[in-house]
């Protein structure tokens, strides 16, 4: 054989095998039930557990037997005031006989409704005594009707009732946050603290007493005059700077007098900075 024929044929074999393992991986990747880290798992292992109820499937939920009644009566196209027992009775038999086989606490309650049903069924299908006949007797379903009626109404009014708008689940309640002004804003003087800092100047007024006797006219709108031209010239004066403590009593008081009369016609303003801060008189402010 020449070398060109034995290089041929060694190309073809290669590309043979190539194939023939593609072919084993693409068989293998099939047969593979599963992939555990990377590789093709081929058969299940003995050792495996799975639990009953690892896979459940739920094809409708009912709230209750009455649920499952009414659900059968609807679906049907039953009349729901003359209810076919022996169709009805069978429908739910088997969707209990199905829920009896995973939950067998569920099925105690739909079991009652079996049973109630079952004994409507026979109540229809037991003859009647002659006695009976002239005494128009009860319909055994009468009670079960009454009572679909009743859960179905309830039912389409809570319905209707999940059909409002409710916060935090169809709708959120809207939070701004308005950013407070900048401008201070200085605490009132409260009439307690006013009167506190008279009888300080009062106190005050009394270590300066005399007992020159001396008749002096004193004039309120002389002191008015004398504050405001006292505070033209200052911007703010401590409420005690305002008294002439040497002139004694009668002074202060008429000078206190005038202070009020000031401040009740709005020509000056009486401030503090802080609680229990010293008081301050100024000129009111007036607009241009």
């Amino acid at each position: 054989m020449s070398p060109e024929l034995a290089e041929a044929a060694a190309v073809t074999d290669a590309v043979a095998d190539a194939a023939a393992s593609e072919a084993a991986a693409v068989t293998t990747e099939v047969a593979a039930l599963a992939r555990l880290y990377g590789e093709p798992l081929l058969k299940l292992p003995n050792d495996l557990y799975i639990p009953p109820d690892a896979l459940e499937i739920f094809l409708d939920a009912f709230e209750g037997p009455l649920d499952l009644l009414l659900y059968l009566i609807r679906k049907q196209n039953f009349n729901i005031l003359d209810i076919p027992m022996a169709q009805l009775t069978l429908q739910y038999l088997k969707y209990v006989d199905q829920i009896r086989l995973s939950n067998l606490e569920l099925a105690a309650e739909y079991l009652l409704m079996a049973a109630m049903l079952i004994e409507i069924k026979s109540r229809m299908l037991l003859p009647q005594r002659p006695s009976e006949l002239d005494i128009e007797s009860d319909d055994p379903r009468a009670e079960l009707v009454r009572r679909l009626l009743e859960y179905e109404q309830i039912k389409l009014a809570a319905y209707d009732l999940n059909t409002i708008p409710q916060l935090d689940r169809d709708f959120v309640r809207t939070q701004i946050f308005i950013e407070q002004s900048l401008v201070p804003t200085w605490p009132e003087v409260e009439a307690i603290d006013l009167q506190q800092a008279w009888l300080d100047v009062m106190k005050r007024a009394k270590l300066t007493q005399h007992h020159k006797i001396s008749r002096e006219e004193l004039s309120v709108r002389e002191h008015m005059t004398g504050i405001l031209r006292r505070l033209q010239s200052s911007r703010f004066v401590e409420f005690a700077d305002l008294f002439d403590i040497a002139g004694g009593v009668p002074v202060v008081v008429v000078n206190f007098v005038a202070l009020l009369e000031l401040a009740k016609e709005t020509l000056i303003e009486i401030t503090q900075a802080e609680p229990f801060a010293p008081i301050y008189v100024r000129l009111a402010y007036s607009p241009a």
